[in-house]
């Protein structure tokens, strides 16, 4: 069996010109990063402006176990089977982060016949956005650090600092001082401005201390946001690759779904919904991380309206969490008035009884269960799943978030941990109440909410596999990312600076003289 990269290095790349010209953008907005990657001026989302917008489907998961469910894969497999039946389709995913690449997942641009390509290019650094990001983000760092050196003007009080530096690699030696870069706020309003203008503003928008009176000091009152755009504005960019079966997709923006809101830009996506029939998109981990986010937060603002969730199932899942998980994931779907659809992403391992039994007992949630063989098969393989999508996209999808922006910081939480998770109640450490305050005092409060918790189960711990109930959700603090327009709920202990396995996945790559890489996944 070949592996993901002998898959790819055999594939016969277009030429991304070809791939742009196919796609309807104009060429001259296309910025060349060798062959097969370029960058698109942001000039051809405002002259795209006025068309009408394609569908849009996300592709959401059960909850997860350490391998993962193949979400990307499925991702990328949909939108290849989409064009397989005649049908424009737009990929959209996030950029992978190096601290996961070179720790425990490996690569992260799909598998087997269903990737997105340069493979290589995009596990490791594409086009630099991650560095943009990590520069910006440490450059307002120092000059925190200077304006308190140089007089401290501005009366920062240094007991009260808030931003640490970043950097894109796990390393837990690093903790307490860094965080990985795709959990940077940064990061978060690279993915949520809708232009240059917006990002600046945003930028200048961040809490980066707060003074002797209290009150919240921010890049802007730094001047360094001008700067921190300068060196973003590349970043803002979606960058255009393609399937291993030549369609487009854009790869643009990575944060974290259990630290972060888990979703791709809102750049890349509006001129996606330009530009194709079918977008789709995913966002990481279950419905109640990733997808509450993308309904919650990213729809919200990027004025999306989502017509279809596809929830891709796998036995092994199955096997942790149990039938009773699936039938809340898709109560969540529902809960946001968007249409379900499942895929059974079939492994290698899986017999053709295993996925029949599995497909017989999903029929009890009256929800489309085709299954999914884009791994093998690529876009062939996702026939079924493509057709089950486009008839779901015939009924017209009634998107809402789950609440109000007016409704009150706590109320936001405990509805959130209520009908998503299905807990009883909140409980609230005094650190949280404390945090509580602090942010109605700021005047930031009518905000959406990003909950940081486990990926591993429905509730804050993730030894509590299936569908638990009878728990409780501890609220340990609350962050303001006041550029990213939200504010960060912590539930349990959540690492912003992972670390390296024992046998991390950097152990088995290599790049031979002629410049051949191996190992990567």
């Amino acid at each position: 069996m070949k592996t993901d990269i002998e898959i790819a290095q055999k594939a016969k790349l277009k030429n991304i010109v070809e791939i742009a010209k196919k796609a309807g953008i104009n060429l001259s907005d296309v910025e060349l990063h060798g062959c097969y990657k370029a960058k698109i001026n942001l000039k051809d989302i405002s002259q795209n402006a006025k068309k009408k917008d394609g569908k849009l489907i996300l592709v959401t998961a059960m909850t997860p176990t350490p391998q993962g469910e193949g979400k990307t894969t499925t991702t990328i497999g949909l939108a290849q089977a989409l064009n397989t039946l005649g049908k424009k389709a737009f990929v959209c995913i996030r950029e992978p982060s190096l601290g996961p690449v070179m720790g425990m997942k490996g690569g992260a641009a799909g598998g087997g016949y269903a990737q997105v390509l340069p493979m290589e290019d995009i596990n490791l650094h594409l086009t630099s956005d991650m560095h943009m990001i990590t520069s910006a983000h440490n450059l307002l760092a120092a000059m925190v650090y200077n304006h308190i050196y140089q007089g401290n003007e501005l009366m920062i009080d240094e007991s009260r600092m808030v931003w640490r530096r970043v950097m894109d690699m796990n390393d837990r030696s690093l903790r307490g001082q860094f965080d990985i870069t795709a959990s940077s706020e940064v990061m978060a309003i690279l993915c949520l401005s809708k232009n240059l203008t917006d990002m600046k503003e945003r930028l200048g928008r961040i809490i980066v201390a707060y003074n002797k009176e209290g009150k919240p000091v921010r890049a802007s009152d730094l001047k360094a946001n001008g700067a921190m755009a300068l060196l973003m504005y590349d970043a803002l960019k979606p960058t255009l690759v393609q399937t291993l079966e030549g369609g487009p997709a854009f790869i643009h923006g990575g944060p974290f779904a259990n630290i972060a809101h888990g979703c791709n830009s809102i750049v890349a996506t509006r001129l996606a919904l330009k530009l194709a029939d079918y977008v789709v998109t995913e966002a990481g981990f279950a419905s109640d991380l990733g997808a509450e986010k993308f309904f919650d937060i990213k729809c919200r603002i990027g004025d999306f309206k989502p017509q279809v969730a596809v929830l891709v199932v796998t036995k092994q899942a199955i096997e942790r969490h149990g039938y009773d998980n699936i039938a809340k994931h898709i109560e969540n779907i529902r809960a946001f008035g968007v249409n379900p659809v499942m895929a059974i992403n079939r492994k290698a391992s899986d017999s053709d009884a295993e996925i029949a039994e599995i497909q017989n007992k999903c029929r009890q949630f009256n929800v489309p269960c085709p299954t999914s063989d884009v791994w093998a098969k690529g876009g062939k393989g996702g026939k079924g799943l493509a057709e089950a999508v486009i008839s779901a996209c015939e009924t017209k999808s009634g998107y809402h978030p789950l609440y109000e922006l007016t409704l009150p910081i706590k109320e936001k939480i405990e509805l959130i941990a209520r009908e998503v998770y299905g807990a009883d109640g909140i409980n609230w450490t005094e650190d949280a109440i404390l945090d509580l305050e602090l942010l109605n005092n700021i005047g930031f409060a009518a905000v959406p909410v990003c909950i940081a918790k486990t990926q591993y189960s429905l509730s804050d711990n993730s030894k509590l596999y299936g569908r638990p109930t009878g728990f409780r959700i501890t609220i340990k603090g609350l962050k303001p990312s006041a550029g990213a327009g939200f504010i960060v709920a912590y539930a349990g202990d959540i690492m912003t600076m992972p670390g390296l396995p024992k046998h991390p996945a950097a152990e088995n790559m290599d790049i031979t003289e002629a410049g051949k890489i191996t190992g990567l996944f």
